[in-house]
């Protein structure tokens, strides 16, 4: 299993309003001036501005990072120890948020010197001690910008107020950090070597593709979780993939649309059904309803058995489906157009049973999982400005709300021009994406 791509250098979380004029601050005139904006028209201009915010002599500078997950077949005498060591580093983790807390030193090199020896009394050694202070900063560093993003709600509703009371904790079998001092890979003999309270635990056996294999083998680099989930043993290694050479879209730009009745519609007419994915979320939820009320051992701990299966199927659909399109824009040289959708939770009003399937729709992991595959492929992804492609017609640009009388049809009332409204709205998605690329390389070449 692989997790997805990580850009160097976050990319800002809205993109450069348009202001018009040589004064323009959009990546575009930020990077070739005044030039760059005469060069594609100001109307151009306007038309990227909503392109998801990236630089575009940084937007693939990316560095694949990739998460190998190997699944580790200990014994009985080392699991047992594995386990302790688990509920050890969590509890000295527990400890250090609960200084941190009571302290409010939640700086990584602050909160080491202020618990390492309090942890190292605890059983620890150096390394682990470090690990468990580093892991507690880095879940202070991510509350504080969660709170910070506005998602436990204002200042003083009850959900804020409620996490801002009191120290972060962690699960007796949460996830742990090693680095090689304290984990070593013997990876032709498929074996693992792991500090734990009991000692060192040596020639663990773990399980893996042979593509696995060769990715540890070449690009294993950095830390590795160890990972307690389902009663099963996991490490979670990353490996740094070389940044790959982008390829010239030389036959244009395959626009995706994504939605909710169809999770993803590609502008060659390739519509991919969320029917039986919703159909499968819908259960579940009624399921979920019927158990919480019923309150009893049993269906707490079927609740248990049902929590992040949804999720899980949910992610192999993504993964399934940004494959294929992938492999498609390889396959075509094409690159890909995806919709910029970030903020459309808070942009959206909707009655609440509206509200719970668009926050059950997996867009931004599906959108994770075509970069960092678009990445080690080599095709370039650019996003665009959402705004109207589904009421915009392909073919004479006439927008109007009228376009679209109902959730599958296009009919456009200037031209009448009629096609399904998914693939027309990724087709205007393809003609941005075209638009964007041009930009950013007249752009590149007016600096």
């Amino acid at each position: 299993m692989y997790s997805q791509m990580i850009f160097r250098g976050a990319p800002p979380r809205e993109p450069a309003k348009y202001e018009g004029g040589h004064k323009c601050p959009c990546m575009w005139c930020r990077l070739g001036s005044a030039r760059a904006h005469e060069a594609v028209g100001t109307v151009v201009a306007d038309v990227v501005h909503g392109l998801s915010g990236l630089d575009p002599a940084r937007q693939y500078d990316a560095s694949v990072k990739l998460v190998v997950q190997v699944k580790l077949c200990p014994d009985e005498t080392t699991e047992t120890a594995l386990r302790e060591t688990l509920h050890v580093c969590n509890r000295a983790a527990n400890h250090a948020s609960r200084r941190a807390f009571q302290t409010r030193v939640t700086g990584k090199t602050a909160l080491q010197r202020l618990v390492y020896g309090e942890l190292k009394q605890m059983g620890l050694s150096a390394q682990p001690a470090i690990h468990a202070a580093r892991k507690t900063a880095g879940a202070y560093a991510t509350l504080k910008a969660n709170l910070k993003a506005g998602n436990y709600g204002p200042e003083g509703s009850k959900r804020r107020t409620k996490v801002e009371s009191k120290p972060i904790r962690f699960r007796k079998d949460a996830a742990q950090p090693f680095d090689d001092r304290c984990l070593s890979w013997q990876i032709d003999a498929r074996t693992v070597s792991i500090w734990t309270v009991r000692g060192r635990s040596a020639r663990i056996a773990f399980q893996c593709s042979p593509d696995q294999l060769k990715m540890l083998a070449e690009y294993r680099k950095g830390e590795s979780d160890l990972v307690f989930r389902g009663g099963t043993w996991y490490l979670y290694a990353t490996c740094d993939i070389p940044d790959p050479e982008v390829k010239d879209p030389v036959n244009g730009f395959l626009g995706v649309d994504l939605g909710i009745a169809n999770i993803a519609t590609t502008s060659d007419g390739t519509v991919h059904a969320g029917k039986h994915l919703n159909q499968i979320r819908h259960r579940n939820r009624r399921l979920r309803t019927r158990l919480q009320k019923k309150g009893t051992k049993s269906a707490k701990r079927l609740l248990r058995k049902l929590s992040g299966r949804e999720q899980r199927f949910a992610a192999d659909i993504n993964h399934r489906i940004s494959k294929t399109i992938v492999t498609e824009a390889e396959r075509t040289s094409r690159g890909i157009a995806l919709e910029d959708l970030g903020g459309i939770r808070e942009r959206v009003r909707l009655c609440k049973p509206q509200q719970v399937t668009l926050h059950s729709w997996s867009f931004q992991q599906f959108g994770r999982f075509v970069a960092y595959k678009a990445a080690r492929a080599g095709v370039p992804v650019v996003h665009v400005d959402p705004r109207h492609t589904s009421q915009e017609c392909c073919e004479c640009g006439h927008i109007s709300k009228r376009n679209r009388p109902n959730q599958a049809t296009f009919r456009c009332t200037s031209c009448g021009f009629a096609e399904h409204a998914d693939v027309n709205a990724a087709r205007n998605i393809a003609s941005r994406g075209v638009t964007g690329w041009a930009v950013s390389h007249a752009a590149e070449d007016a600096a």
